[in-house]
């Protein structure tokens, strides 16, 4: 059974994390978070008595290596499914081969939306489950005058046209827009402290991936500015961006994400203790590392159903399909390919971990094109899942 990159005693996953370049510390815990699930499974007794063999390679951040890696996982390794990529710039850069071949793309990262192929499945948050809750937090608690700053490719853009919009919609006002390189310095921030303290938003709101993000939030902390009364406000902040640039920078500042590593519940409970046993006691779960740990757990869902890795068969599988993930139970959506999931605001605390501020009661269904622009009640809407779901 050669079809679909399996053997007759594995099936063969393509993983695409980078280990190394300007986004290697959050792609690593992606890594991560799928390695633990495959092992989860296998000690389980594989999908079908057969285990999962993951195929990994790393891009090193560049999406032109990104595309490459994956024309190898497709062609030589005869790989069906590939998990995998950060950044928006890697994920459009491996697509068109993934359509190409008919492939499938597991892919864990919230992103801008405005994207639906049937060759992808995407386990991250769209714009409606992440910036709209962050918005309707910020005006109520802080102000709708916002100073953008972000990395200079697709996700920042889009993300900052996503919250142009949303601060329209609440009479708000976008002081400036300010880009910089991914493997932007401490230099390339100052200038842009020195502009905000001129403007003097309610706001900062930040887009910044990767080893820059330190940078940014050390050049705030040195200006002087208070989180209490101007905080950064993030999609990309993490608790990996946390341990890079200290508990003292991150403190009092906001980022939106279904997941933080701080939920109480018995899921996450275990799944960041089976994390720290496997890959260090010092080592922190996140966002993107959750989601690319539990499509790995909707994959063998899926594997399971069909007895096969042919794509058309996968993908069928797994719309509709639900887990029990760490942040609640997560649902594929056969309407759009995304994954119902749970807005939430977290703030930094002292001891360098996310205190819950706002969270959604229920799943939020995703909306990549954001046909609902209206962020008011974003935390209280009903369950939107059927009944017989």
């Amino acid at each position: 059974m050669r079809r679909g990159g399996s053997s007759e005693l594995t099936w063969r996953i393509g993983l695409l994390f980078s280990q190394s370049g300007v986004t290697a510390d959050i792609e690593r815990t992606q890594l991560h978070g799928t390695l633990l699930a495959i092992e989860e499974i296998n000690a389980a007794g594989g999908v079908g008595g057969r285990p999962i063999e993951p195929i990994a390679f790393d891009p090193a951040s560049d999406p032109a290596r990104f595309r490459a890696l994956a024309g190898r996982l497709l062609n030589e390794e005869q790989v069906e499914v590939i998990a995998g990529c950060y950044m928006s710039s890697s994920r459009k850069a491996v697509l068109p081969l993934l359509e190409r071949r008919n492939g499938l793309l597991l892919y864990p990262t919230l992103y801008e939306g405005f994207e639906c192929s049937r060759n992808a499945i995407y386990t991250g948050a769209a714009p409606n489950q992440s910036g709209r809750q962050l918005v309707e937090y910020l005006v109520e608690h802080y102000g709708a005058r916002v100073y953008m700053v972000g990395s200079d490719y697709i996700f920042p853009h889009e993300a900052n046209r996503n919250m142009r919009d949303l601060i329209a919609k609440r009479a708000g006002q976008i002081l400036a827009e300010k880009y910089v390189p991914l493997d932007a310095s401490l230099d390339d921030f100052t200038t842009i402290m020195r502009d905000i303290h001129r403007k003097q938003p309610d706001v900062v709101f930040s887009t910044v991936v990767g080893q820059a993000t330190a940078h940014l939030y050390h050049a705030y902390a040195e200006a002087g500015f208070d989180p209490g009364r101007m905080p950064i406000a993030s999609l990309t902040t993490t608790e990996v961006e946390i341990d890079a640039m200290g508990v003292a920078s991150a403190v009092g500042h906001l980022t939106a994400a279904p997941y933080f590593e701080s939920l109480d519940g018995e899921a996450n409970r275990r799944f960041t203790a089976s994390y720290r046993h496997r890959f260090g006691g010092g080592e922190r779960t996140n966002a993107s590392c959750e989601a690319a740990y539990f499509q790995m757990h909707l994959l063998a869902q899926a594997l399971l159903r069909t007895g096969c890795m042919d794509t058309e068969r996968i993908r069928a599988a797994l719309l509709g399909l639900e887990y029990d993930a760490p942040q609640g139970r997560v649902r594929i959506d056969p309407d759009n390919h995304h994954t119902y999931l749970w807005p939430r605001v977290g703030r930094v605390g002292a001891d360098g971990r996310f205190e819950i501020v706002a969270s959604a009661d229920v799943p939020v269904k995703p909306d990549p094109y954001r046909v609902d622009h209206d962020v008011s009640g974003a935390m209280e809407k009903p369950n939107p899942w059927p009944a017989e779901a």
